[in-house]
């Protein structure tokens, strides 16, 4: 029963890490650090075939709960940010604000260099700079079966991954300043919608945009896993420094993207609601 429970639970992690990455602004990263599986995770994909098995079955649950969150989940979400964008908003803040404390409890008890403090400022920094950006989206990418459209989205595949691995950067936001947020979101949805109506042309065609742009993101996601285990294995405090400012300036980051329009008591209630029900999540799921 236990490994029953840990299963669900480690699927609810998942479906949590992937409504994070579909949605510009929230990062999977920090939802994977906020989890409580970002260090594992990373050594997982660092050593997935020395340790095959046990990655496997490690992985396997939090897999589902990613699928499960980016085909089915990700409609959900599109729905509650557009009928009530501020409770949405700040339930997502409530869930990686939920993670901090934990992540404090990583450097407690170690004293605080200069150095620690410019990682935290540094990266705090580079979240604010990723908010101010996405206001300055590319022209939307169109997706072709040419060789050359291709290779573009295997190696945006490659980049939205290692950001997708670096908490408090937004992987989707990288996709929306890229231009390919729209495009692959779209494709997904076409992909889904196709598998129902039988039409084999646009299924075989969205299959394969999604097929190259996902083996970049899985090559993206091993090769960021290897620099990123390298950086916590060599300089650990200084790395969870800079998780702590990227955490930290996520909120901050996601208000400043955010449009909610007048705001009446209402949302307002149910929002600060929202932020309290997420930041339990996340401490729960956390354990």
């Amino acid at each position: 029963m236990k490994a029953v429970g840990t299963f669900i639970k480690d699927i609810l992690k998942g479906i949590v890490i992937g409504l994070a990455n579909v949605i510009p602004g929230v990062s999977g990263g920090t939802m994977m650090v906020v989890m409580g599986i970002y260090d594992k995770l990373i050594h997982c994909l660092s050593h997935f075939f020395k340790e095959f098995k046990k990655n496997i079955i490690f992985l396997l649950p939090i897999i589902i709960g990613m699928l499960i969150a980016i085909f089915g989940g990700s409609v959900v979400i599109e729905y509650c940010f557009n009928k009530f964008p501020f409770p949405t908003t700040l339930f997502f803040i409530g869930l990686i604000l939920g993670g901090l404390p934990m992540m404090i409890g990583k450097v407690k008890g170690n004293k605080v260099k200069i150095g620690h403090v410019i990682a935290f400022a540094l990266f705090f920094a580079l979240v604010i700079a990723m908010a101010l950006l996405s206001g300055t989206s590319g022209k939307e990418a169109v997706l072709t079966m040419e060789p050359l459209s291709l290779l573009l989205l295997f190696l945006v595949g490659v980049v939205a991954a290692g950001t997708m691995v670096i908490p408090g950067v937004s992987g989707s936001m990288v996709l929306l300043i890229l231009g390919y947020y729209n495009p692959v979101i779209s494709t997904i949805s076409q992909f889904m919608s196709a598998l129902k109506g039988g039409n084999k042309e646009l299924l075989i065609q969205s299959f394969v945009f999604l097929l190259v742009f996902g083996i970049g993101v899985l090559a993206g996601i091993v090769g960021f896993a290897k620099l990123i285990e390298a950086i916590f294995k060599k300089f650990p405090m200084y790395a969870y420094w800079a998780i702590i400012g990227l955490i930290v300036a996520s909120p901050i980051g996601i208000l400043m993207m955010a449009n909610f329009g007048a705001l009446t008591i209402a949302p307002v209630l149910i929002g600060i609601v929202c932020l309290a029900a997420g930041c339990l999540i996340a401490y729960k799921l956390g354990d």
